[in-house]
């Protein structure tokens, strides 16, 4: 049984910026796999000559965007998801993942996520 967890990490970057890096196969192929293209709603990630294919279900500009694998059998763990969180007093910006793994693959998870959040600091200046 795979298990949701989710993980915050503070940018410095406006929701615009990051929703752009976040939403497109453009901004996604910068940090998130090695290439991205899309077919409508259909977005096929590319990672070691590997293919995975996701469809968009849920967006709202500058908030959040959520993609359901495509071929997963348990359909409530088959997401994961970006939010984009703007903390009213202080401004600062938070990007909230949400995932599932096994839960013997939680940490490497965690890892992997920890790696491409590196990757899109960079790209992002921050």
């Amino acid at each position: 049984m795979r298990l949701k967890f989710e993980l915050e990490y503070t940018l410095n970057c406006s929701p615009k910026v990051l929703f752009s890096r976040l939403s497109t196969p453009d901004g996604l192929g910068e940090w998130f796999a090695e290439r991205v293209d899309v077919d409508g709603d259909l977005f096929s990630f590319y990672w070691n000559n590997s293919e995975s294919k996701a469809r968009l279900s849920a967006l709202k500009e500058n908030k959040l965007v959520r993609f359901e694998w495509v071929g997963m059998e348990d359909e409530e763990s088959n997401y994961f998801e970006f939010r984009i969180n703007v903390e009213e007093l202080s401004g600062s910006l938070a990007l909230i993942i949400t995932d599932f793994s096994e839960p013997e693959e939680k940490e490497d998870a965690i890892y992997l996520w920890d790696s491409q959040i590196t990757d899109l600091k960079r790209l992002l200046g921050t």
